[in-house]
């Protein structure tokens, strides 16, 4: 794993993420994987940026997450690319669902704990605060029977308009 400066070829943020630093650098992320080791090595390269570090990945999925995860450091953007996608968070115990077609966005709040569900083959674009990220498995793998969210991004079906 390594940080390139000065990329000017093509990238795929699906296999190459880039690192958002400080003085607004941005550096493509060579050879990252999520294995223990590249991840304690990218943590290592980017510890001088603090929590104002970010990531920017996509990533392609259909189904339930395997795994809940806090950003303590800072707000982690959402972008649904296509397909759709539900994003949960746990809000004091009681689970908030957010329910995203492409091209609409939500915001995890820094230490809130969420997972995110794709309904279909989707495509997300994620902006997240990586410093001191956990996750925890998830327990809870069966399909919600509560699809209606408690929350709707973008313009109302003809039945939700006023």
């Amino acid at each position: 794993m390594r940080l390139v400066n000065h990329e000017r070829n093509a990238m795929d943020l699906r296999t190459t993420p880039v690192h958002l630093g400080m003085g607004s650098r941005a550096k493509p992320v060579e050879g990252f994987t999520w294995n223990p080791e590249v991840l304690q090595a990218y943590s290592a390269a980017v510890a001088a940026d603090g929590a104002e570090g970010r990531m920017v990945m996509i990533f392609d999925g259909d189904g339930l997450g395997d795994h809940w995860e806090s950003h303590p450091s800072g707000d982690e953007l959402v972008v649904c690319l296509s397909g759709s996608v539900t994003v949960t968070r746990d809000v004091d115990g009681v689970p908030d669902h957010v329910l995203l077609g492409p091209g609409e966005a939500t915001i995890n709040p820094a230490g809130v704990w969420h997972v995110v569900d794709m309904e279909g083959p989707t495509s997300i674009l994620a902006i997240t605060a990586t410093l001191g990220t956990d996750h925890r498995p998830r327990t809870d793998t069966r399909p919600r029977t509560d699809t209606r969210p408690t929350e709707r991004v973008g313009t109302p079906s003809p039945e939700e308009a006023p």
